[in-house]
């Protein structure tokens, strides 16, 4: 099984042996705080209910998994589990958990602490995003304690990176969480005013103060398990402390001024200064990255909608006028506009970064007004005297398109795009909205006409998205969490990812993965627009910065990241 995987992946399925650790300079001061700034306050300090950003990067800091992907090898390594064995059949997994370890309230970690944390993720009744994840063969897998120091994990079929599913899975603490589960409020435990001492994990650190709309102060965790190649306490840091900051140029402006300390979201204006404002900053290009931006169009089901948002939810569910709106983009335009060129046109959600998964078959159409043109008259469309594009009825096309009010890149997208429009008669009116409001009209209220967004996996392997492309899961974008699939090529693609996870080898899953790819823009639910190269920045005395293309890529190894006392080494 993972001979195959090493096949394709050569530098990513090497389960069961660590990274080296890095190391800082013998003698090094220890302490200090890391400043990082992020767009909106946080929704949740729950990790088995957390979909936002924040709320997932905070998460990462206070949790740990039983394996975890090194965000910048890509490799698996042992992490609460030190080492596991896979029977010949495939189907049973043996892990060893480490010994002696404690949650940052100091409460010994064990087994039990494991098998209750998958017994609340595969709970149909929670409602956890990741439950798909840990359905292999249509089953859900099976987690079973032999001892304080060992689990058993069964699985209905074997399946080719079963290691990686387990990274990003929060370890949860038993004697904390118990009761609320028991009691059917998991869901509603770790809200944002949960008294910091209440919240327990197994990361570097741990919560130790809230403010809320300004700041998550988080404070070293004095119980860290992890050690450096020196034999050293991990973390080196005192505390994390992360700021909400809503716009990007104050964020910027910030950060020259010293007052931030990481940035990992710099537009490609802000890295050209930073390139060249001396000694005080470490700009980093870490090339094509994982994250993709997209145009999708609100296809729910909505029986009480007015007349008006009917009409429009008739245009959307058009796949001809899906494709005009694609053909009329120019996406190298934005490429060029908005990233400086420091970054790639998408027609699918795989980018360079992940050469891996990429289907090079996928149809790359340069921008063509004539084809955009031509598929809307063939759907019943026309244009009025003045070059207004009227639907089949003959109303004037018009819609609006949300935008995080936060992120300058998109709102600079939807411009591009509303310009681009305009040549086909469509007039597309821009809203932005802050982050919060922006996904509860998209996975809640269905209050939306289009929207632009952005995503960044957490792993390169396409199960990490599974949640977005099966038609059950939560973050479906354009028709979240629905009953069943509302078209034959979304049960199509709801079979083959389902398959892929189960299948045997690596070769096998990628034509699986390929074919999702295909049906994806055939039918395009998604108008892939872009993905910018990640650029990250950084004060120069940040010792162990070494930036990754996968989230959060500056904080991936923020326990090993340190204070020089002076600009060199």
């Amino acid at each position: 099984m993972r001979a195959a995987c090493a096949a394709l992946w050569a530098l990513v399925c090497l389960g069961g042996h660590a990274a080296p650790r890095a190391a800082a300079p013998a003698n090094l001061p220890r302490g200090g705080q890391l400043l990082v700034a992020e767009r909106s306050a946080p929704r949740t300090f729950n990790p088995v209910i957390a979909v936002d950003n924040f709320s997932r990067t905070i998460q990462e800091r206070l949790f740990a998994d039983l394996v975890h992907i090194n965000r910048h090898t890509l490799r698996t390594e042992p992490s609460l589990a030190s080492s596991w064995t896979v029977s010949p059949d495939g189907l049973t997994y043996t892990m060893k958990l480490r010994r002696g370890l404690k949650f940052s309230d100091g409460h010994p970690f064990t087994a039990d602490d494991v098998v209750f944390t998958f017994a609340v993720y595969l709970d149909e009744k929670v409602h956890a995003p990741q439950r798909d994840l840990l359905i292999v063969g249509g089953k859900p897998i099976e987690v079973r304690k032999k001892d304080d120091a060992t689990v058993i994990v069964k699985l209905a079929e074997p399946y080719a990176v079963t290691d990686r599913m387990f990274d990003g899975f929060a370890i949860l603490p038993k004697h904390l969480l118990a009761g609320a589960y028991a009691a059917g409020t998991i869901g509603r435990a770790w809200g944002l005013d949960t008294p910091p001492a209440s919240i327990a994990g197994l990361g570097p650190f741990r919560l130790k103060e809230y403010v809320p709309g300004e700041r998550v102060v988080l404070e070293r965790n004095p119980f860290y398990w992890k050690r450096d190649s020196r034999g050293a306490a991990l973390p080196y840091l005192d505390r994390l402390v992360f700021e909400v900051v809503p716009s990007a140029d104050t964020e910027f402006l910030r950060f020259k001024a010293g007052a931030l300390d990481v940035m990992i979201r710099l537009t490609a204006e802000q890295f050209g200064a930073l390139s060249t404002a001396g000694s005080n900053f470490r700009a980093v290009n870490a090339g094509p990255g994982l994250d993709y931006n997209f145009l999708f169009f609100n296809l729910n089901d909505l029986p009480n909608a007015t007349p008006d948002v009917a009409r429009k939810l008739g245009w959307f569910r058009n796949e001809a006028f899906r494709h005009a709106i694609s053909a009329a983009i120019d996406r190298q335009a934005i490429v060029s506009l908005v990233f400086r060129g420091l970054g790639e046109p998408l027609w699918g959600p795989i980018t360079r970064g992940n050469r891996a998964w990429l289907n090079d078959g996928i149809p790359r159409p340069a921008r063509s007004l004539d084809r955009a043109r031509g598929l809307l008259k063939g759907a019943g469309f026309s244009w009025r005297g003045d070059g207004t594009l009227l639907d089949p009825a003959g109303t004037p096309v018009a819609f609006s398109v949300i935008v995080q009010a936060g992120s300058a890149p998109r709102r600079q997208m939807a411009t591009v795009i509303q310009n681009d429009l305009a040549e086909i008669g469509i007039a597309l009116s821009i809203a932005p909205v802050d982050s919060g409001a922006l996904q509860d009209r998209v996975l809640n209220t269905f209050a939306y006409e289009a929207c632009i967004l952005g995503t960044g996996s957490g792993d390169a392997d396409p199960n990490a998205d599974i949640n977005i492309w099966l038609s059950s899961a939560p973050n479906h974008w354009w028709r979240p969490s629905g009953a069943r699939p509302a078209t034959p090529w979304e049960a199509e693609i709801d079979t083959l990812m389902r398959q892929q996870m189960a299948a045997r080898n690596v070769s096998d899953r990628k034509k699986m993965f390929d074919r999702v790819q295909g049906l994806l823009a055939e039918h395009e639910p998604m108008i892939f627009l872009v993905s910018p190269d990640i650029l990250v920045a950084a004060k120069s005395t940040l010792g162990n910065f070494t930036p990754a293309i996968l989230p959060h890529y500056a904080l991936w190894n923020v326990d090993e990241l340190y204070w020089r006392p002076t600009s060199g080494g």
